[in-house]
């Protein structure tokens, strides 16, 4: 099976489970009530890097993250792109935001989104500092976007 077939089956797989009373994290999945997030891929990290292998990861990323989208587009059609810049300015001041949205705002600047039945799916790519890795995160949660 190859790396996008592992994705949709992962995003499939937590779209049709049930959500926890509480939070609980199991390998690279983090489930509460009402989400799934998901650590789809991840990079390596970055401390003794000029530059390069940074630059090239970020593309790497980005790439298979669209390629991702454009899978996910065909059966749901075109998605939102949302910034979730907003809710991390807004987290930081005190305003409770609803997981995922909050998790996933620490260091994923914008998700595309997409409406299935009763749920929504979100992928981004989270760059949590410059030395930190890059993932692909996907995240499943009927909890409005903010």
């Amino acid at each position: 099976m190859d790396v996008l077939a592992r994705h949709l089956a992962t995003i499939d797989r937590l779209r049709c489970g049930a959500f926890p009373a509480r939070r609980r994290r199991k390998a690279e999945v983090v489930s509460g009530p009402g989400y799934h997030t998901v650590e789809l891929s991840t990079s390596e990290e970055f401390w003794d890097d000029d530059g390069t292998r940074r630059a090239a990861a970020e593309e790497q990323y980005e790439a298979e993250c669209g390629a991702l989208s454009m899978l996910l587009t065909t059966r749901w059609g075109e998605p939102q792109l949302v910034s979730l810049v907003g809710a991390m300015l807004r987290g930081a001041v005190g305003e409770e935001i609803p997981e995922p949205w909050r998790e996933l705002s620490a260091g994923v600047p914008y998700v595309e989104l997409w409406r299935a039945d009763d749920r929504w799916i979100a992928v981004g790519v989270s760059r949590q500092g410059p030395e930190l890795p890059f993932q692909l995160v996907a995240a499943v949660t009927v909890n409005d976007p903010p």
